[in-house]
């Protein structure tokens, strides 16, 4: 039927259920929240970095990453130039800059969505 790319997602740092971040955050390669960010998150663009955040998991901030898959909630705008999946827990309160975007029926978005197009000047997350 539906050929799906089913590449798993890289996992070099993980935040946990308990922890809560306060304050901006910037990291390289994958990394996986399960627990709260109060705060901007940013991705190192100039590797394959990626963010997944499950259902338990959310980020009060702006989001700039290559590739993200969103289970939970993220109350900022979000910037990935790569592909970004919402599942049917994700919810969204700001607008969604995106290369690619696969949507499961029930995710929410409160906001715009904005394709990004090659060679498009890169816009910084607010």
């Amino acid at each position: 039927m539906f050929n799906r790319d089913s590449k798993s997602v890289r996992i070099d740092t993980l935040i946990a259920k308990s922890v809560r971040v306060h304050g901006d955050l910037e990291f390289g390669g994958g990394l996986h929240l399960d627990g709260q960010v109060a705060g901007d998150v940013r991705a190192d663009l100039t590797t394959a970095a990626s963010l997944s955040i499950s259902d338990t998991g959310s980020i009060e901030g702006s989001v700039q990453v290559i590739d993200l898959v969103l289970h939970g909630a993220v109350r900022g705008d979000i910037v990935a130039r790569g592909r970004v999946v919402l599942g049917a827990s994700a919810r969204v309160e700001g607008n969604v800059y995106y290369g690619i975007i696969e949507m499961t029926l029930g995710a929410q978005i409160t906001g715009k969505l904005v394709r990004l197009t090659e060679g498009e000047p890169d816009i910084a997350a607010t």
